[in-house]
């Protein structure tokens, strides 16, 4: 019983200093503070977007104000209680951000905030007459921006040209900014190693993404194979036409980045536009050192036309690199293509996609009198998976890699001394229209090293198919015929091409093969390739001892600032 009894005010007394000590406790914890943790960029011009991170912010964008430098009130395009979006207003002063919420409470930045030399110009609508870009300005294209026939629009050399995101279009129809040339229209955009002009998102870094803005548009005259009243993809206005002018000049595009455009306009079919698109684009036209990173589309898409191009940079396309269709015939000589294994698109992400037009099939005497599609491509690398290729996707992948080259719809495109690794399939050539192509000789494949190709372990999964009535056997007879000089590296064998070190490194690659490596030999001359365009050469690839994409390509614009 005694024990009991002292268990009993053992018990008492812990219940006793529980109480107490609960008493003692402060119920409330303190409440979250208002503050600002970083500002991105902290130089910006007028008109342009910056990011605020820090902590209890409004989610309503219009329950935040912020000022800078005093009194000037900046449009809160976005918020979420930790970040930001805002543009610089046109009374902005030098000095510290301040950020105060419907709550009645503010924070003030210890990074200090520096006005921008370079103000902001905003373009819309159209533009009638020869207009100069200076390097001096920035300029914010809202909406559909088109140069009308007669008038040429120069851009200098070093020039920033932002693509708005479709709430800015002034039209109120949600169109990302865009650049079109229309026929008769020209464009002078001619940059140089040091002094690259760059189209890229009005998002600040670290926040853009694929299809922020439109893209680059060019309208010609050229030949091509579809109905004069054929209408331009993404609701771009304007159609085919049939003034078939094979030397029509669009302009000139040198030294020139195309960075986080091709946008899809809505859920339709053909509703896209890509990073750089070719509608009967001349051969008066000058196209090269172009690169297009991040498009939310094709990279590169040529509809008809006649017009060639040289150093061309694909890097991170969400869907196909170089697309040819609608009777495309021109050449194109040095590409590089560079992929993030984890981003492809819905409709099976390739290397080459080539199509005479949709269905294409079966062939007409003589394409109905009009162009086939049938360019020459020569010293093209397409790098994909470094590892084993895979066809499994998850977001913000939206489907799976497909092939290095899907050849279809009576294409007869040729391809030489090209390099194409780490596909699920080398080459599909698909339909019995483009067998008779490829049977004929006007489809050519020569000097192509496909390395890497196939999914590991699959049953299914071979380096060449047919497809479309096309037998397997089909294809490869066709591929590995001896004279063709093709050749197939498996996944084990990659290391023998001795490619760089930093081949594949999305934001610091190199290509250059090293010393010694197989590709630096082995290039077949000859035939198509004797084309006064073409410059000889006795590798594989698009490099052999000069890496001509330094200087002007930026392979991590996620995180450059443009002010």
């Amino acid at each position: 019983m005694k024990f009991i009894q002292k268990w009993q005010s053992t018990l008492l007394l812990l219940l006793g200093l529980t109480v107490a000590f609960t008493a003692c406790k402060n119920d409330t914890e303190p409440e979250a503070v208002l503050s600002i943790t970083s500002v991105n960029p902290t130089t910006a011009p007028i008109g342009s977007t910056i990011t605020i991170t820090g902590t209890q912010f409004n989610s309503t964008p219009a329950s935040n104000t912020v000022t800078f430098g005093g009194n000037a009130i900046a449009n809160v395009v976005t918020a979420s209680p930790t970040q930001l979006v805002v543009t610089v207003p046109s009374n902005a002063q030098n000095g510290p951000i301040t950020v105060m919420t419907g709550a009645g409470r503010s924070a003030i930045s210890t990074q200090t905030f520096t006005l921008g030399a370079r103000p902001v110009v905003q373009v819309q609508g159209e533009i009638t007459t020869n207009t100069t870009w200076t390097r001096n300005n920035v300029y914010l294209l809202r909406g559909f921006v088109y140069v009308t026939n007669g008038a040429v629009l120069t851009i200098e050399s070093g020039t920033l040209i932002k693509g708005g995101e479709p709430s800015t279009d002034p039209a109120g129809q949600q169109r990302g900014g865009t650049l079109i040339i229309e026929k008769g229209g020209r464009i002078e955009a001619r940059g140089t190693a040091a002094q690259p002009i760059v189209f890229t998102s009005n998002r600040p870094a670290g926040q853009r993404g694929y299809g922020d803005w439109g893209g680059v548009v060019l309208v010609g005259r050229a030949p091509h194979n579809r109905p004069a009243a054929t209408t331009l993809e993404g609701g771009i206005r304007g159609t085919m036409g049939t003034d078939a002018i094979a030397n029509d000049n669009s302009g000139t595009l040198q030294y020139v980045r195309i960075e986080f455009a091709g946008i899809a306009l809505t859920n339709a079919n053909n509703s896209e536009i890509n990073g750089l698109t070719l509608y009967a684009v001349g051969s008066g036209t000058t196209i090269d050192h172009v690169q297009v990173s991040y498009s939310g589309d094709d990279a590169y898409e040529w509809f008809g036309g006649t017009v060639n191009a040289k150093y061309l940079v694909a890097h991170r396309t969400f869907d196909d690199d170089w697309d040819t269709d609608w009777g495309y015939t021109g050449r194109v000589q040095f590409a590089v293509s560079l992929r993030d294994p984890a981003i492809a698109d819905q409709s099976f992400s390739n290397g080459f996609e080539s199509d005479n037009f949709n269905p294409g099939e079966p062939a007409t005497a003589a394409n109905a009198g009009l162009p086939l599609t049938a360019p020459i491509f020569a010293n093209v690398s397409n790098f994909a998976f470094s590892g084993a290729p895979s066809t499994a996707f998850a977001a913000p992948a939206s489907g799976a890699y497909q092939s290095a080259m899907h050849l279809r719809r009576n294409t007869a495109i040729s391809i030489y001394n090209s390099v194409f690794v780490g596909y699920p399939e080398g080459l599909r050539l698909d339909g019995t229209a483009t067998l008779a192509n490829a049977t004929a000789g006007t489809l050519d494949l020569r000097g192509i090293t496909l390395a890497n190709v196939g999914i590991a372990n699959s049953t299914t999964s071979i380096p060449v198919r047919g497809a479309g009535g096309i037998t397997d056997a089909q294809a490869q007879e066709f591929f590995n015929a001896t004279a063709r000089n093709n050749q197939v590296i498996p996944s084990a064998s990659l290391a023998t091409l001795l490619l760089n070190a930093n081949n594949f490194s999305l934001t610091n690659p190199n290509f250059l093969p090293q010393t010694g490596s197989p590709l630096l030999q082995g290039a077949v001359t000859g035939g198509k390739l004797a084309d006064s365009f073409f410059t000889a050469t006795t590798y594989r690839g698009a490099f052999g001892t000069e890496n001509w994409t330094q200087g002007w390509t930026n392979w991590d614009p996620q995180n450059t600032n443009y002010n």
